[in-house]
């Protein structure tokens, strides 16, 4: 008498449908993050359009007048100036537009809002030679005039994303670290300004590349900066005086916008990460 053997049996419905249920799929190419390629691809851009400007000038043909303005360290000076001009506004406007958002978020301070925007929106709204033309009058030729100038221009973009930013925080996410026991100081310094950061980022940059573009007027106030080149070049005729403050403009521009660009990158909390 023989053992019986093992029994073997044949796979039903059962199994078929576990078979079904897992997809045989490859898988995908990660996620891309959003502006890598600007990142990457900027500095590139902006090596070459300096390197090419410097070809043209070694072949280009510059009489006295046009060797005098660019002479003597004349064009380090003036981008010294602007980049001057640029950084110490843009840390005011920092220091002013910030905690101003802040304050207009905040219990009684909120009915304010309304009159603190409107200021703002006057400060952008009025043309900015015009408005340098007064600072001048006011306070006389120098740069302190184009430095009020400047900031009165670029505060509105952080002044209105603080806000935009603070008063977009869930109200549920609050109730909670309310609930847990923090301080209204932790629950501003630990929830609040970090789901923030997003938009005051933004709102910075838009401010860096705006007073990029206004320090150029400084020249008219005393102020110096890369508008001596374009307006030696305007005045005298000369036109490479005049394409190289313009491209050194324009690319100090695109490099601040790519620095604010990265910063955005690095300075977004991790939980935001996309």
């Amino acid at each position: 008498m023989t053992a019986p053997g093992p029994v073997r049996t044949a796979p039903g419905p059962a199994a078929d449908e576990e078979e079904a249920e897992a997809p045989r799929t490859a898988p995908g190419p990660p996620p891309r993050r959003i502006g890598r390629q600007k990142l990457t691809v900027l500095p590139a851009v902006l090596v070459a359009v300096l390197l090419a400007t410097w070809l043209w000038f070694r072949q280009a043909d510059l009489d006295a007048l046009t060797r005098n303005a660019l002479s003597g360290g004349q064009v380090s000076k003036a981008l010294w100036q602007h980049i001057q001009l640029t950084a110490i506004s843009t840390f005011f406007v920092l220091i002013i537009a910030i905690p101003l958002g802040i304050l207009l978020t905040r219990g009684a301070f909120r009915r304010a809002a309304p009159v603190a925007m409107a200021f703002a929106n006057t400060g952008q709204a009025t043309p900015a030679i015009g408005l340098l033309a007064l600072l001048v009058i006011w306070l006389g030729i120098g740069r302190r005039a184009a430095l009020i100038g400047i900031i009165a221009y670029a505060v509105l973009p952080v002044l209105s994303n603080t806000i935009a930013g603070l008063k977009a925080n869930d109200p549920t996410l609050l109730e909670a670290a309310r609930g847990i026991g923090m301080s209204s100081a932790e629950v501003l310094t630990r929830v609040e300004l970090p789901l923030a950061v997003p938009l005051i980022l933004a709102g910075v940059r838009t401010a860096l590349v705006l007073n990029v573009g206004t320090a150029t007027l400084a020249v008219f106030g005393g102020g110096g900066g890369l508008g001596v080149l374009i307006t030696t070049g305007i005045t005298n005729q000369r036109m490479p005086v005049l394409v190289l403050g313009s491209v050194l403009m324009v690319v100090l521009a695109l490099l601040v916008d790519w620095l604010a660009s990265l910063a955005e990158v690095l300075l977004r909390p991790r939980g935001l990460q996309s």
